[in-house]
């Protein structure tokens, strides 16, 4: 019966990231407007993407004032409730080449797609236009690792000129009767750095992006 709890429990949150779906967030003051695509519309891709364990994310920002402005990804690394290493994926001032440094339109759209490899890493790509950056981070042994959308999933601000919490790669929260919750966590609200300690989570990463 635990077995059917934790499966129960498994799809009704993975239910809201395995279909293919849009949504624009509303919670900005500054017009920067956010889209959500979720893994596939068709049922084959998305079926073999599940159960491959990748997960697969398309974000399109929209706003007037986005055109002009630079971009910046940085990642956290937390182990045992405790920030280890706070590094940059990309910030488009120092790529070096001067025509994606700042951003031409009023669109940005970037994918994301990650999976755990057989070697405890978490294998991720950053697709931007034009060109993409693969990065892998050390994980622990577990097939549970899930990327969720945080602006979606605790309504997090988002706009211009400050970094903003957009992603996290996180476990799930093990409840007292054994069944096994990523909504628990990804919808637990702003406090997104004291996660470990509060849901007793050994690692997770949290990504940042900021427009300027």
């Amino acid at each position: 019966m635990k077995t059917i709890k934790i499966i129960a429990i498994a799809l009704s949150c993975f239910g809201i990231v395995q279909a293919q779906q849009s949504e624009v967030n509303f919670n900005t003051t500054s017009g920067l407007k956010m889209e959500t695509e979720y893994a596939s519309d068709i049922e084959e891709i998305s079926d073999l993407l599940s159960f491959e364990g990748i997960d697969y994310m398309k974000l399109k920002f929209s706003g007037e004032q986005l055109k002009g402005k630079s971009y910046k990804l940085s990642v956290k690394e937390i182990w045992d409730g405790k920030i280890v290493s706070d590094t940059t994926i990309i910030n488009s001032k120092t790529i070096g080449y001067k025509q994606f440094e700042t951003l031409s339109d009023t669109v940005f759209k970037m994918k994301v797609i990650s999976k755990r490899t057989n070697d405890n890493q978490l294998k991720m790509t950053f697709k931007f236009p034009r060109f993409s950056i693969t990065k892998k981070y050390d994980a622990i042994d577990s097939d549970n690792y899930s990327l969720r959308n945080l602006v979606d999933e605790s309504n997090l601000e988002i706009g211009y000129d400050k970094s903003f919490y957009l992603l996290a790669y996180i476990l799930p929260y093990e409840r007292e009767d054994g069944s096994l919750s990523w909504c628990d966590v990804g919808t637990s609200g702003d406090k997104v750095e004291e996660w470990g300690s509060k849901f007793g989570i050994k690692h997770y990463l949290l990504f940042e992006m900021k427009f300027e």
